[in-house]
């Protein structure tokens, strides 16, 4: 560690009475004097220390209370308190996160975080009324990249912020034009390709297919789009040529790609657009049923 421009030592073990008992066949005492032992040599070593509470949320108050106080006073720098199976809703997180914090002596010695699982699809949303709780950081990755359903995805909370300051008057450091290609990168790395509807930086997350929506967006981009491609590091966005597609977005399309015709001549090239994407459709549909057998 002594290389790292931020070095920093992560101590992690279970708090739960079920992890305990089951997977540790550990005490709570026992637990409780590893935790301040664990975090005692790391501080021999270095000065920023990180302990987290494996099952943080389904811990008992009292007892993540005593542990807390215990690994502060220990020198933790970071109190980490994990949804690991994605368990809890956004109101117990908030009310669970500020009232540790409320009960624990020595709490402002040190800055709280969150880490969020989506087990239940609720790992933003866990994680954005957290921060009212008091000093609370998130601990995300790029893409929701993770084990099972992975984690409170990096961009949808940054942009959160960014995008409804009014609910979230929150700062962070992050460059949001660089959202799209960390995700690239991630997904590059891990072989996991990024869902077309992701959030943010989905590949469909500012395409538009609609007729009613692309004569919206070619007006006024803000009539559908919150935010702004560029934002993320995209280019503009630019409507699709699809079943759904309305003419204004077709001769748009055209004049993209350099092509300018005649009133009768777009009349021909939409109708037959439209049966292209038909077939397709259909194409696609057949392909979905024949790999299902």
């Amino acid at each position: 560690m002594k290389f790292a421009k931020r070095g920093r030592v992560h101590t992690v073990i279970a708090t739960s009475p079920l992890h305990m008992r089951v997977k540790l066949n550990m005490t709570p005492e026992q637990v409780l004097e590893l935790s301040v032992a664990n975090v005692t040599r790391a501080r021999n070593h270095i000065d920023d220390v990180e302990w987290s509470a494996e099952d943080g949320t389904r811990s008992e108050m009292d007892y993540l209370c005593r542990i807390v106080e215990a690994v502060i006073k220990a020198g933790a720098t970071t109190v980490n308190i994990p949804d690991t199976v994605g368990y809890t809703v956004p109101e117990e997180y908030t009310h669970f996160m500020r009232t540790l914090i409320e009960r624990v002596p020595n709490s402002d010695k040190a800055v709280f975080s969150v880490h969020c699982h989506n087990d239940l699809g609720m790992a933003v949303a866990n994680r954005s009324p957290a921060s009212p709780a008091a000093r609370v950081r998130s601990n995300a990755p790029s893409t929701a990249s993770a084990k099972r359903a992975g984690n409170a995805a990096l961009e949808e909370i940054v942009m959160a912020i960014n995008v409804r300051n009014d609910k979230f008057p929150y700062w962070n450091k992050i460059d949001t034009t660089k959202l799209t290609s960390a995700s690239k990168l991630v997904s590059a790395a891990t072989s996991f390709p990024v869902q077309y509807n992701k959030a943010i930086v989905g590949r469909n997350a500012f395409a538009h297919e609609s007729g009613i929506h692309q004569d919206g967006v070619l007006k006024d981009a803000s009539t559908y789009e919150i935010m702004r491609p560029e934002m993320i590091g995209l280019k503009q966005s630019s409507p699709r040529a699809r079943q759904a597609s309305g003419r204004h977005a077709f001769v748009h399309k055209l004049e993209e790609m350099g092509y300018k015709l005649g009133a009768n001549q777009i009349e021909d090239a939409f109708v037959r657009m439209k049966a292209l994407a038909d077939r397709k459709k259909r194409h696609l549909r057949r392909g979905h049923r024949s790999a299902g057998r």
